[in-house]
């Protein structure tokens, strides 16, 4: 009888004891990157992950992302004890990176107000320029440009207010990014919310990883298009929507 006790009580020790103490010392980092895996669900650098984030793990992140941003400055042999210029970068830069350029991968989309086609109206519609920032996920330099999109409603498409365009382009560029799959997410996220009969989308960037680097070229700009439905089936539609574009360097 004591034999079969001590070994119930051997049994039993490991669950009630280790796992919270575990848990606790395990960086948020982990966790949340545990939660997408066992969803099977990516996270590269232009995915929003903010469903897998619970709340207060982001300034738990912010205070993780300083300690490793820290351990980058000491490694590049900068004193930031003793240089006035320096001695908070860590933390500044965190909270750029979390809460700012990156923020569109932390955050959820932006609630939009979407209201019926109750005028029918099927006339070409163009929203821009539009700012946008996003960085190079490359280098994690700036990508600073324009986008214009263009919206060929029908009776049954959703009509949302001009600003709304602006923030889901915000929200889809502050990530690290590639303009080519930026523009592409952007335009799945607009046909995904209005579906129009045609889609147009132009974005127009400097990459400071020409300008500011390699080679170092600051007049050198990416154009590039998503053309959907009637854009894309109609030539003079396209070219009318082109030439209400405004580009200029």
């Amino acid at each position: 009888m004591l034999l079969q006790l001590q070994q119930s009580e051997f049994i039993q020790t490991p669950m009630t004891s280790s796992s919270p103490a575990e848990d606790e010392g395990t960086p948020v980092s982990v966790k949340i990157r545990e939660r997408i895996l066992a969803a099977r669900k990516r996270f590269h650098a232009n995915d929003n992950i903010s469903e897998f984030l619970q709340p207060g793990e982001l300034e738990k992140l912010l205070d993780e992302v300083e300690e490793k941003m820290q351990g980058v400055l000491d490694s590049m042999v900068i004193d930031t004890e003793n240089d006035h210029n320096t001695d908070t970068t860590a933390r500044r830069v965190a909270k750029m990176y979390l809460r700012e350029v990156f923020g569109g991968r932390y955050v959820p989309q932006p609630v939009l107000t979407e209201f019926p086609n109750a005028e029918r109206l099927n006339e070409l519609m163009i929203v821009g320029p539009i700012t946008v920032r996003s960085a190079c996920s490359h280098h994690l330099v700036p990508v600073i440009g324009k986008v214009w999109i263009g919206i060929m409603p029908n009776e049954h498409t959703n009509v949302i207010g001009l600003s709304k365009y602006a923030r889901l382009a915000e929200w889809v560029m502050n990530r690290p990014q590639i303009q080519e799959e930026a523009v592409v997410q952007l335009a799945d996220l607009i046909q995904d919310k209005t579906h129009p009969d045609g889609l147009a989308i132009v974005m127009q960037a400097t990459h400071y990883c020409m300008a500011w680097r390699g080679v170092k070229d600051m007049d050198s700009k990416m154009i590039n298009s998503v053309m959907r439905g009637v854009f894309l089936k109609d030539p003079n539609l396209r070219r009318e929507f082109l030439s209400l574009i405004p580009m200029k360097d």
